[in-house]
């Protein structure tokens, strides 16, 4: 049996900072009284800057997931053609939930390690004239690729100005930059195991007033994801079911963490483990999946090499406590997955390319000792890497 303490490095669920995990193990309070409005207040305020959006965020009890089912049912009907841009598997997800309730999908893929690019995106609009909306991945988990969604946007605006744009920003809001209101996002969902550095259960949407009012035409059956339901609560300080309230407990404690670091501090200290970890894997004689151009700071999806025996490199690795995640549809026994996101910071980086140095040495793969880490370090320097508050570092 390890003796190691598990290093859970996969891109969500996240590992939890102590006062977060503390946090979840505060006894229950009446939903539907003041300390709970209280609560829910915080989050939806604190939630405001990472979202760009000075409008309305929904909170919903559910994985994101059913935050991205809630963004295609609330402001779509039957038969409505949308163009989904996919460059992975969530991409695919999020098409497939429209296709399920009825929509017309056409899917604009990529190939998987590759952003979508505005002028492909141009072109698909041009040839689908009366699109009801535009489903986009910020961050494709599954390859590691972060899409240029103000780009993106600024073309659907131009080309179809009538389309909705709902966007997947699970594993990318609260970690990299985002803008809803200055990008013309109109549905953004993320999840609450990611970059919030909380336990799984609660999804979180912003929405656009364009957006609202198309709810009150859309005709695809909602009942519990009705966002107009949230919406009228919310104006009480409640949510029309009951919530998971030792999660929100986590999430608003995280978020306290988040805005004592300052939104552009953790968007740094992001882009420092990210490039970090891509340096130290390459360091590593790891091929990575995703075009340098559109890398994320959130995940970083590798190569299995040829000739190497996975489950005993793998063995080593998980020997020694440290959890990675494999790869995900066509990718599946292809590569693996770093997860970059939420709590970490530059030593837990360090810290995995060294379990995964001795495991390289353990399987006799060529390694030069130190390697890994110096480069890591090095990138991290070059990509600004920011002073992180001591609370955050525990």
């Amino acid at each position: 049996m390890s003796t190691f303490e598990t290093n859970l490095r996969i891109p969500g669920p996240t590992m939890l900072p102590p006062t977060v995990r503390e946090a979840g193990g505060r006894q229950m309070i009446n939903h539907r009284g003041p300390e709970y409005a209280a609560l829910q207040g915080r989050i939806v305020a604190a939630m405001r800057p990472f979202f760009g959006t000075a409008g309305d965020v929904v909170l919903l009890t559910c994985a994101g997931s059913g935050g991205l089912e809630a963004a295609v049912v609330n402001v779509l009907s039957p038969g409505d053609r949308v163009l989904a841009a996919t460059t992975g598997a969530f991409g695919d997800r999020f098409a497939k939930v429209a296709e399920v309730y009825g929509a017309s999908v056409r899917r604009l893929e990529t190939e998987w390690g590759r952003a979508i690019e505005p002028a492909v995106l141009r072109a698909a609009l041009a040839e689908e004239p009366g699109v009801r909306a535009i489903l986009l991945t910020h961050n494709e988990t599954s390859t590691g690729v972060t899409n240029p969604v103000a780009e993106l946007s600024a073309v659907a605006r131009e080309v179809a100005p009538e389309a909705l744009l709902l966007v997947d920003g699970v594993s990318s809001i609260g970690a990299i930059p985002f803008e809803a209101d200055a990008w013309g996002v109109d549905i953004a969902v993320t999840g609450s195991q990611k970059a919030w550095m909380a336990a799984p259960g609660m999804a979180f949407i912003s929405a656009s007033d364009r957006a609202w009012a198309a709810m009150e035409t859309a005709r695809m059956p909602r009942f519990y994801l009705d966002l107009r339901r949230h919406r009228e609560s919310a104006a009480t300080g409640q949510t029309p079911w009951t919530p998971a309230v030792a999660v929100m407990y986590q999430v608003d404690e995280g978020l306290r963490l988040m805005e004592a670091e300052t939104p552009a501090g953790v968007f740094a200290r992001h882009r420092a483990c990210g490039a970090a970890t891509r340096a130290g894997l390459r360091a590593l004689g790891f091929d990575l999946l995703a075009d340098p151009a559109c890398a994320s700071d959130t995940v970083t999806a590798a190569w299995v090499p040829e000739g190497l025996d996975w489950k005993a490199f793998s063995g080593e690795y998980k020997a020694r406590g440290l959890v990675l995640a494999g790869g995900q549809g066509k990718l599946k026994g292809r590569i693996f997955r770093v997860g970059h996101l939420g709590f970490i910071v530059l030593d837990h980086v360090l810290g995995l390319l060294a379990v995964l140095e001795e495991a390289s040495l353990a399987v006799g793969r060529p390694v030069e000792p130190g390697a890994a880490v110096a480069a890591a370090q090095l990138a991290a320097r070059e990509a600004g890497r920011a002073v992180v508050p001591q609370e955050v570092q525990r």
